[in-house]
């Protein structure tokens, strides 16, 4: 009797392992092409190299005072940087009159309270303050943007995977839609396509067009020039100390080497007459 039940069982499955085969067999040779994907569309960042780049690199101040003038007269109208202060801009190159006089002038008022009726007011910005918001919160952002956030830049370049030339890409990268892309990948009302963007489609408009800021260094102002400046200046809000850093690990760096040879050299004095 267990002989029997034990044989049925196997033959039971015999039979589902069969069944499943045949099945699988029969889906495959059945199952239709995929279609593309947005993938099918997507470029990856184009290569780019910034003077900050590498063990080595520094910034170039003239570049990133350019790439701040492209995110003044341009970007600022949208993104905020909420983790870089007017001050900073010293960093850039900019005297301390210069960086008054760039923040007392900034379009967008910095909320504060009256002293003397207590009430919620704005007032002109100053060196030690921050960027100021663009807007009050984020439905208001997005009600001012077809219902798409504009994000914070102050980290973008970390933020993004492949960085500054994510964003170099980005800004350069609209183009008309291929020919033969399906229509579930066209751009809908209120967007654009641009293969450099995840999902192809981002509702932020081209920022840029050739000659839209007057460079005071005479550099031609094209939407490539203007994108790999503006990319650079954000490198730098990024990472601000990055200098510092690298000079900081060149030190220590430097004083390990010294300090290990000094140790290996210590080592021979002491055990040189010692025989193993």
């Amino acid at each position: 009797m267990v002989r029997i039940i034990g044989f049925l069982v196997g033959l039971g499955f015999v039979g589902v392992l069969g069944y499943s085969l045949i099945v699988g067999a029969i889906a495959y040779t059945t199952e239709e092409e995929p279609g593309p994907t947005a993938y099918d569309y997507h470029h990856h960042a184009r290569e780019i190299s910034f003077a900050s780049d590498g063990p080595l690199g520094r910034f170039d101040r003239q570049q990133l005072q350019r790439g701040f003038q492209v995110y003044r007269e341009v970007c600022a109208a949208c993104h905020s940087l909420e983790y870089v202060a007017f001050r900073n801009l010293t960093d850039l190159g900019f005297t301390e009159a210069e960086v008054d006089a760039i923040a007392d002038q900034w379009p967008i008022q910095v909320p504060t309270v009256n002293e003397e009726t207590g009430e919620e007011t704005t007032r002109n910005a100053i060196a030690s303050d921050h960027f100021p918001h663009v807007y009050a919160n984020e439905v208001a952002g997005r009600a001012a943007n077809n219902n798409a956030y504009p994000p914070d830049l102050s980290l973008m370049t970390k933020a993004r995977e492949e960085g500054a030339a994510y964003l170099y890409s980005l800004l350069s990268g609209y183009e008309d839609p291929p020919a033969d892309l399906p229509e579930e990948f066209q751009p809908g009302t209120g967007l654009y396509f641009n293969p450099y963007f995840a999902n192809l489609n981002i509702a932020m408009p081209p920022p840029l067009s050739d000659g839209q800021v007057s460079y005071a260094d005479g550099t031609e102002a094209t939407v490539d020039q203007m994108s790999e400046d503006v990319a650079a200046f954000l490198i730098w809000t990024a990472e601000p100390t990055m200098e510092e850093r690298k000079s900081t690990g060149w030190a220590v760096l430097i004083f390990l080497v010294f300090l290990t040879t000094l140790a290996f050299l210590a080592y021979k004095n002491i055990w040189r007459d010692q025989k193993h």
